[in-house]
């Protein structure tokens, strides 16, 4: 009985809360999106699913990227013990086209530097030796 009683409100705690992820590119949003309400996933998120296609809807690129598990989801993967662990996906779409950039907000590359006749040259010197004593042939 004290195991019933200290699982369930573990169980609701891990499954009232719904995961939500959000990617913006910093673009303005547009009014068109792109609704996946079953992407479907498995082995916990192992193995993804399949890209969405957002050329021919998005025009101007993506502002955003949202991803869920609402609780619906959520029960069908704890149900399926994580084997399937669908996912809610919505993509909105860019307002505008993609400002471009202008030669100046790129670098250009720097040439190598040498080292010039101003610049410390560093010398090259011989490794030390060390003495060894000779020997000489004494006379008996």
């Amino acid at each position: 009985m004290q195991f019933r009683s200290r699982i369930l409100p573990l169980l609701c705690l891990c499954l009232g809360g719904c995961y939500h992820a959000s990617v913006e590119t910093g673009r303005a949003p547009g009014n068109e999106k792109i609704e996946k309400g079953w992407a479907s996933a498995y082995l916990g998120g192992v193995v993804s699913p399949q890209p969405i296609d957002t050329k021919a809807t998005c025009a101007n690129g993506i502002s955003k990227v949202e991803t869920q598990h609402s609780f619906l989801n959520q029960l069908v993967g704890v149900a399926t013990l994580a084997i399937y662990t669908p996912f809610s996906i919505t993509v909105t779409c860019a307002a505008g086209p993609a400002p471009q950039r202008d030669a100046y907000s790129t670098p250009e590359p720097q040439p190598r530097r040498t080292a010039s006749a101003s610049e410390p040259q560093l010398k090259k010197t011989s490794a030390p030796t060390e003495s060894v004593p000779k020997r000489t042939a004494s006379a008996r």
